[in-house]
């Protein structure tokens, strides 16, 4: 049996959003305040052992609570207004023949021969708002301006007041031609039922593991084996026989261990810290007879190349968190597994943040290390869990597929004008392996390629390169090396505020930024476009177009993207008078600049210069410092426009002219040594005031 879905309405961020989980692992990844440790508290409220918070409804709702006011209104026989609701819908997928329907049976919403869909609905709502009401009112009276010492949703958070006065409904789910259909089950059936279908664990993110100024006997890894050791190995078979051996000889309880933790200990060693070539994990007895009951245990860490052995704080912080991690969800698993009575029948690990003190390989192998250890139980038992991983780590992202990834975004409510209301305060879900590119109208333009091409380009490049992108609140695309290099000291030129937000800089050349277009739409990232206008001409008599300046008549442009932006425009000319408002695309998340031309004080005269490609650009619009004697290049430069403009565009396509050595070269000179080109420093400021509107948050807003 799989967890296929979860729909989740009024907790925190999560104002109506739908989660589905994969088979195996499942990925949460999104900037930070953006849900996902929401969406596993959500479950640790309705599973696990966390009360409900007044707090954990939306600041909306919260003020909808507020302003509920029956007065006037008979309470005991009015339909009073309706106080807002936290909601959890799951949804359960199972093959029909391996499964005990006695336990699902009156959950079945529909049936064939191979699976059934199994959806139940959990409610946390109001019991009775009529007593809710008379009891606050009672409670703080209005005074003569009709003002309460406290507000309703203040009242509920006092201790023990939102248990008292709100409680959790169940209800089976049908889906049904306008909608779900629920059909209420009594709250004990509802609570039997759910903890029949699924287990969830938590692996938090919040491990504390840093006790090296601890003793070792109170660390968090010992106690680990040692909790492990009693909930799942075998125990002494008498307290005699554990006291005789301790105080017969500490060195038999050591090898007892060895022998209970062999499997596991041999897992473990796969992992890689430390070196198969260093030191072997070895968990001793330091216990005298009257502990011996109580499984205590101390983990040390035993050199082969010597007879030491040495305590577990003397290992580093990311060992012990993988390790940590490891023995968690095997026992987690180990639980599940071992249930004697209505084991449920599905399992799910939440673990937040895994990559906390974990260099970037272990990062890149934790899902894999971890499904070594869940799936040698697995093989033994026929049961695997479902893992959940919530993460800010491009390499743990970089690891699993991309129909495996669920983005969580921050957004405005639908109802919210921005230019009144410009904070985020909800957030939204999408899931990767819904995403499709669309085929291009014209497969045979040159740099066009069909949607399934696209979309496996795009696999390989976020995998490979950036998958950062899903942690960031805009992205900037560029062309290439030069780019990269001068973009962060343009932006603390043009717009240092901007050094402030979490942006990802996309090096995709001048041929697949419209490529990205659709999973930036898909994503709802605002991305920033900066390419070049590169200018071809077709030579006399024919032949494939070259290379010509950017002022040459009939020039025209060979760069994929600018078509694809600009409704097909291909002349310099065309391009050249596209207008600000034109430039601004996708409902205001996409800005693409290029080259236009500049004018340029130069030898007493104004030149009118157009660069072809950044270098040029740069060149023209930094000419004092280019010159004889410049402060970045020493070049003599002509006088005329003509000249100057031939001289550049021959200078940059020299095989001699090295790009990254011309980017170095205008760091070393220092950022007050020169401007940034205008086409730039435009799309910077459109950036920085299009962040300036998106990327605040509500105050105190709640949820992660």
């Amino acid at each position: 049996m799989e967890l296929k879905c979860a729909e989740i309405t009024n907790f925190r961020r999560l104002d109506g959003v739908k989660l589905e989980f994969g088979d195996k692992e499942t990925i949460f990844v999104g900037p930070n305040n953006s849900g996902k440790t929401s969406a596993t508290s959500v479950f640790r409220c309705f599973l696990g052992r966390r009360a409900f918070n007044i707090y954990d409804f939306p600041l909306a709702r919260l003020a909808e609570i507020d302003a509920f006011n029956p007065d006037g209104l008979d309470l005991d026989t009015d339909d009073l207004p309706v106080l807002p609701f936290i909601q959890l819908d799951l949804w359960f997928s199972l093959e029909a023949e391996s499964v005990e329907f006695a336990r699902v049976v009156s959950l079945l919403s529909e049936l064939d021969e191979e699976t059934a869909t199994v959806g139940i609905g959990c409610t946390l709502s109001v019991i009775d708002p009529a007593v809710l009401w008379r009891d606050y009112t009672q409670m703080y009276p209005a005074n003569e301006n009709g003002e309460r010492k406290l507000t309703l949703s203040e009242f509920l958070a006092l201790e023990g007041h939102l248990k008292r006065y709100f409680s959790v409904e169940y209800a089976s789910l049908m889906e049904g031609d306008d909608g779900v259909i629920r059909h209420p089950i009594s709250p004990s059936e509802g609570n039997r039922t759910l903890h029949s279908l699924l287990r969830v664990d938590f692996v938090d993110a919040q491990r504390n593991i840093q006790d090296d100024e601890e003793n070792s006997r109170g660390s968090k890894l010992s106690a680990a084996f040692a909790a492990f050791y009693k909930a799942n190995l075998r125990q002494l078979e008498a307290g005699d026989e554990a006291v005789r051996i301790v105080e017969e000889n500490n060195r038999k309880l050591t090898e007892h261990y060895s022998e209970s933790f062999d499997e596991l200990m041999g897992i473990l060693k796969n992992l890689g810290v430390p070196s198969a070539n260093e030191r072997e994990l070895e968990i001793r007895s330091i216990l005298g007879a009257e502990e011996a009951l109580k499984g205590t245990t101390d983990l040390f860490y035993k050199d082969k190349g010597s007879a030491l052995s040495l305590p577990e704080a003397y290992n580093g912080l990311g060992f012990k968190n993988l390790v940590l991690m490891a023995i968690q969800m095997r026992d987690f698993q180990m639980q599940w597994a071992n249930t004697e009575e209505e084991r449920p029948l599905c399992h799910v690990i939440f673990v937040e943040e895994p990559e906390v003190h974990l260099h970037a390989q272990v990062q890149q192998t934790f899902v894999s290390n971890m499904w070594a250890i869940l799936n040698d139980l697995s093989e033994q038992e026929g049961i695997a869990p479902q893992l959940v991983v919530t993460t800010h780590s491009s390499h743990i992202l970089n690891s699993v597929d991309f129909g495996k990834v669920r983005y969580f975004r921050r957004c405005r409510r639908a109802d919210e004008d921005p230019d009144t209301y410009p904070l985020l305060s909800i957030s939204e879900v999408h899931n990767l392996g819904d995403f499709r590119p669309t085929e291009p109208d014209d497969q045979d333009e040159e740099g066009e390629m069909s949607a399934n091409d696209a979309l496996n380009f795009l696999k390989r490049y976020m995998t490979l390169t950036h998958c950062d992108l899903m942690f960031a609140d805009a992205a900037i695309l560029i062309e290439g090396t030069v780019e990269r290099l001068l973009l962060p000291a343009m932006i603390r030129q043009i717009e240092p505020n901007l050094s402030r937000a979490y942006l990802t800089i996309l090096e995709v050349g001048g041929a697949y930024a419209h490529v990205f277009a659709e999973l930036m739409r898909f994503l709802h990232i605002p991305y920033l476009v900066v390419t070049d206008i590169d200018a071809v001409k077709a030579p006399e008599g024919g032949g494939r177009p070259k290379a010509c300046r950017a002022d040459d008549e009939n020039a025209v442009t060979s760069n994929t993207v600018l078509k694809a932006f600009f409704d097909g425009k291909k002349s310099i000319v065309d391009l050249v008078g596209v207008t600000p408002e034109e430039q601004i695309q996708e409902d205001g998340n996409r800005f693409v600049t290029f080259q236009r031309p500049q004018a340029i004080a130069h030898g007493g005269a104004s030149l009118l210069l157009h660069g072809r490609t950044l270098e040029e650009a740069f060149i023209y619009e930094n000419l004092s410092a280019f010159g004889v004697g410049g402060s970045l290049f020493d070049l003599s430069l002509p006088n005329g426009a003509n000249e100057i403009g031939q001289f550049v565009f021959d200078l940059v396509r020299r095989s001699t002219f090295k790009k990254t050595e011309f980017a170095l070269g205008i760091l070393a000179g220092g950022e007050e040594a020169w401007a940034t080109p205008a086409y730039i420093a435009e799309g910077l400021s459109w950036l920085a005031q299009r962040l300036e509107v998106k990327n605040e948050e509500a105050p105190g807003e709640n949820g992660a």
